[in-house]
């Protein structure tokens, strides 16, 4: 009997649609936020966000430290919501991720960012939301429905949102020009096969995966994925961190995934994966310059901030199917809901 699709790998189909929509739904609000927050002139950027959101925030941290020399740093919600302290923030921007926009926690850290002089801006799956209202503006990733409890494609649209509007406050065409290009390239990395996986992966009950740079934060949605979807303990790791104390962990067929963009941090990744592989572990890597360790399938972009986002996609699709071998259903993980509002 062939099995349902479920809304996890439906959702992880729509990916490239989804992102196709938003960046021409969204183009006008976010040449007008990008405007405005050039104008403003940050001293610095401060994000809010959990879960998914809080990777795609690291995603935004690292594009903007890159590009546009603006130190970043992730605020933790429960500051104001719990303690009740007031950052002082003038002269920052503040960018809150949240899909449902509803979570307390979140809309008190925006609330109290304006009030400290901050510039406000939310990235949001719910227009109209607690958030949005919250906050100086409010862009609509326009990712639409997503019934699955694990996030993906609210994920890709939430950390193509950041880059946007980081690309529009700067000027940054190239960037500009590679994001329109991004849709095709993440319809090839839906069709990327990294089933080869599931076999190594499927005989021990912990892992690690690699990245660094704006791919680290792919990492650790990833990782947050083999939890939710798979029961799965994964680790995400830099590949300079892994060297040091995790390397104690590693013995024959430990599994390594390193995500690798094609970007100035993947030498350091390639011999991290090699290293690792040297000492038996079952590595594999998303680039074509490793020795030791496995090749995955990747769809290239040509640009370093975009060549993260098809790995994850990729990803989705792999542990999509990995949890259904493991007679998992993904999209009901145990113990959690689609919402959570966290205090």
């Amino acid at each position: 009997m062939t099995m349902a699709k479920t809304h996890m790998r439906t959702e992880v189909e729509e990916i490239p649609q989804a992102v196709a929509r938003f960046l021409d739904g969204a183009a006008d609000v976010l040449k007008e936020v990008g405007q405005d927050l050039r104008r403003f002139d940050p001293a610095f950027v401060v994000t809010v966000a959990r879960g998914s959101s809080d990777h795609a925030a690291t995603f935004l941290k690292y594009a903007v430290e890159l590009t546009a020399g603006l130190a970043v740093a992730s605020v933790g919600p429960s500051v104001a919501s719990i303690y009740g302290a007031r950052l002082r923030l003038k002269g920052a921007a503040c960018v809150a991720v949240s899909q449902s926009g509803k979570s307390p926690d979140i809309v008190s850290m925006a609330e109290s960012a304006k009030e400290q002089g901050a510039l406000t801006i939310a990235l949001t799956n719910t227009a109209g939301s607690p958030l949005a209202r919250a906050s100086d503006h409010a862009i609509d990733i326009m990712a639409g429905p997503e019934l699955s409890v694990a996030a993906t494609k609210t994920f890709v649209n939430s950390a193509v949102a950041g880059l946007a509007l980081m690309a529009h406050s700067t000027g940054d065409e190239p960037l500009l020009a590679a994001l329109r290009d991004l849709p095709f390239c993440l319809e090839r990395a839906v069709a990327c096969d990294w089933n080869e996986l599931i076999a190594p992966f499927d005989k021990q009950p912990s892992l690690f995966i690699l990245g660094r740079g704006p791919a680290l934060a792919m990492a650790g949605e990833a990782a947050l994925k083999f939890k939710e979807t798979c029961g799965v303990h994964a680790e995400a790791y830099s590949a300079a961190e892994v060297m040091h104390g995790p390397m104690a962990l590693v013995g024959p067929g430990f599994p390594v995934l390193a995500l690798v963009a094609r970007d100035a941090a993947e030498p350091s990744l390639v011999e991290a994966a090699d290293a690792l592989a040297a000492k038996q572990a079952a590595a594999f890597a998303t680039s074509d310059k490793v020795k030791q360790a496995a090749r995955l399938p990747f769809a290239a972009t040509g640009h370093p901030l975009t060549d993260p986002l098809p790995l994850i996609v990729s990803f989705y699709a792999f542990v999509e199917a990995f949890a259904r071998h493991r007679g998992l259903n993904p999209d009901k993980p145990r113990n959690l809901r689609k919402v959570t509002e966290t205090i």
